[in-house]
């Protein structure tokens, strides 16, 4: 007994041992066949998302094409696309190409180019494709509809009635200029006007009464595309005051804004600095009548110098007249004179006085428009002759230009230049 036991403990554990290692093999195997899934479904989930975006690629392809449309590649530059769109359009203008489809080609080069051309457009058509990009036209995206059609953009490069494209310019309800008068004391020491002006704005609900329609290029303008061929598609023109924005039309007789404007008070301050001149403008930007799809204009005043009656400008200098009699004229003098500002000063001359004498006054000009000095003050002065003299008078002024010691012809003489 003592010896069958080991042997008995002893096959247990064998047995025990046998299915522990078929077990851990069985474990072993499981293991490595999970290994070699994961993999499996990694590379069928990455499989299946580049045949996805393949899938794409080709939708869009099939969709358009705008890069082949222009035969250039996704990397191109601007300067590349507008060379490549320049090439084919004159290739396929209907003017030029009378062959079927022409035409139609041409209308699909030209969207191709206004999209490409544009950074935001391609990047919406480079990631979602033409369906995608309508789409964000359709939510209020730049442009809309087409944009500004192919004449627009042909005319870009090659002149024309169209101007350049319209999706590129700002269209702005007309500015307003309005004189602003003066006087020589508001230039020369400045001054700051407080004024109320009376414009339209679009009230309050205006968006309201638009609706979606295509055919609008932009305010007043529409543009209508029919078939009148095989092939041949007419685009025609037409002015249409319900286009307010592109891919945007008013609603007639909208509750919510009947008359599309409703007047505005709105108060404005007009800095007049130091020196200003005539003709310069005040301008404030975006002030003038609202317009639905418009941009309001800007409202100018321009500077009206009003008459002085002393003084008269030229640039910063400043010009007067002064009258003075013939013995001051002769003798010298002493003014006091009250400048633009209220202000006083003197002006001493010494020096005998011819009539029409011009002197300068350095620095009693206007104010630079620099900011820097003043200009100078040039005054003409006019000597009043009596309209008769006594014969003392006339024998004293004798007298003393004839120093006491001249001849009466040499009196005479002197008298002569006088």
């Amino acid at each position: 007994v003592r010896v069958d036991a080991p042997t008995t403990i002893d096959a247990h554990r064998h047995t025990q041992t046998h299915n522990h290692t078929h077990l851990n093999r069985h474990h072993q195997s499981e293991e490595k066949l999970a290994a070699a899934v994961v993999p499996s479904k990694m590379r069928l989930h990455h499989l299946a998302k580049r045949v996805v975006a393949m899938l794409s690629l080709m939708v869009i392809a099939v969709k358009a094409d705008f890069y082949k449309l222009l035969g250039i590649s996704r990397s191109a530059t601007l300067k590349e696309i507008k060379k490549a769109y320049r090439q084919k359009s004159l290739e396929f203008h209907p003017d030029k190409n009378k062959e079927e489809g022409a035409a139609e080609k041409f209308s699909e080069i030209a969207r191709a180019y206004e999209v490409l051309s544009d950074e935001e457009k391609k990047s919406v058509y480079d990631r979602y494709g033409e369906d995608g990009l309508k789409q964000h036209e359709e939510r209020g995206g730049r442009g809309g509809g087409g944009g500004g059609g192919f004449d627009d953009v042909f005319s870009q490069f090659f002149g024309g009635g169209g101007g350049g494209r319209r999706r590129d310019q700002q269209r702005t309800t007309p500015s307003i200029e309005i004189p602003l008068e003066l006087t020589l004391e508001q230039l020369y020491k400045g001054e700051t006007l407080f004024l109320d002006y009376i414009r339209e704005v679009l009230c309050f609900k205006w968006e309201m009464c638009m609706k979606t329609n295509h055919e609008c290029q932009g305010p007043g303008i529409r543009l209508r595309r029919q078939q009148i061929a095989p092939g041949f598609v007419q685009q025609v023109q037409q002015h249409d005051d319900r286009c307010v924005a592109p891919g945007k039309m008013w609603l007639n007789n909208c509750s919510e804004c009947p008359k599309k404007t409703e007047p505005e008070k709105i108060s404005l301050t007009v800095e007049v600095v130091p020196g200003m001149r005539p003709r310069e403008q005040i301008t404030f930007e975006g002030v003038t009548d609202e317009k639905p799809g418009y941009t309001a204009g800007d409202l100018s005043f321009f500077i009206v110098e009003a008459d002085h009656p002393d003084y008269h400008r030229e640039g910063d200098h400043l010009y007067t007249k002064i009258e003075i009699p013939l013995v001051d004229a002769l003798t010298g003098f002493e003014l006091t004179l009250t400048h633009l500002d209220g202000k006083q000063f003197k002006l001493k001359i010494d020096d005998v006085i011819e009539c029409d004498h011009v002197t300068r006054v350095p620095g009693k000009g206007m104010p630079r428009r620099s900011g820097r000095g003043h200009g100078d003050l040039y005054i003409t002065f006019e000597v009043d002759f009596p309209d008769k003299l006594s014969d003392e008078q006339k024998a004293a002024i004798r007298k003393s230009l004839a120093g006491g010691g001249q001849t009466t012809g040499s009196a005479n003489e002197g008298n002569s230049e006088l």
